[in-house]
């Protein structure tokens, strides 16, 4: 091991760490809590450029250091110019895009923020909601994380302002995903699929090509259409 070359790598990881350091304080708060798109690519060009300067000896270490000043600076007079232009900021930042509307799931628009049903389901329940039907709007942010708005009956209250005693909680179960009958998940519920196929003929499903969700809690079949409206974005 030459340990000659290795002590010089000390010095300059430690200004790297500081030119870094100050790079990102130049950018902001934004940079490290919620990263939008081109948030996310300038942090990982100025991290593959501290990389180079700390490992290329051979290297001019001042064009890294100016790789990365420059790439901060840019960063800097985008996020001004996002604070003063709205165009701008839907260009570099993006909109917040509807995915649940009044209740109904919009196929299209997850398919337009690249996130399937289960995708959306678990960020339910992430955000707490166990049964999607609870639900009234979610809103994928530009940050890429999901809002969600629940029902007026769904919203949160306290058992004792209202005197009742509590019920045993269950989970809901997802019945149907994209058309296709999910049988380990009806087998963990108290129904049997006779029962299901039944109920979903009453509700005038005899296929479910048509189907992108259903599903079942306390004794009630929910089923979520496929809907083709466009997909709608919230402008500021």
């Amino acid at each position: 091991m030459d340990w000659l070359e290795a002590l010089r790598i000390v010095p300059r990881s430690l200004v790297s760490l500081i030119v870094l350091f100050l790079v990102t304080k130049l950018i902001g708060k934004k940079q490290v809590s919620e990263l939008s798109l081109f948030d996310y690519v300038i942090g990982i060009s100025i991290g593959n450029f501290t990389a180079e300067m700390v490992m290329d000896i051979d290297g001019q270490y001042l064009n890294g250091v100016i790789a990365m000043g420059t790439f901060g600076l840019f960063a800097y007079f985008i996020s001004i110019l996002s604070m003063k232009s709205i165009l701008v900021r839907r260009l570099v930042i993006g909109v917040p895009t509807i995915v649940i509307e009044n209740g109904k799931i919009l196929e299209k628009s997850m398919e337009k923020v690249n996130i399937d049903i289960n995708d959306l389901l678990e960020e339910a329940r992430i955000s707490g909601y166990f049964d999607i039907s609870e639900v009234a709007y979610a809103i994928m942010e530009a940050s890429g994380k999901i809002s969600f708005l629940p029902k007026d009956k769904d919203k949160p209250t306290t058992r004792s302002d209202l005197n009742l005693k509590p019920s045993p909680n269950s989970l809901t179960s997802n019945i149907i995903i994209d058309k296709n009958l999910m049988l380990k998940n009806i087998k963990n519920t108290d129904k049997s699929l006779d029962w299901f196929v039944h109920e979903l003929k009453v509700k005038g499903y005899t296929d479910y090509d048509n189907i992108l969700l259903a599903t079942y809690k306390d004794n009630t079949l929910t089923v979520y259409e496929k809907t083709h409206k466009e997909p709608k974005d919230v402008l500021e």
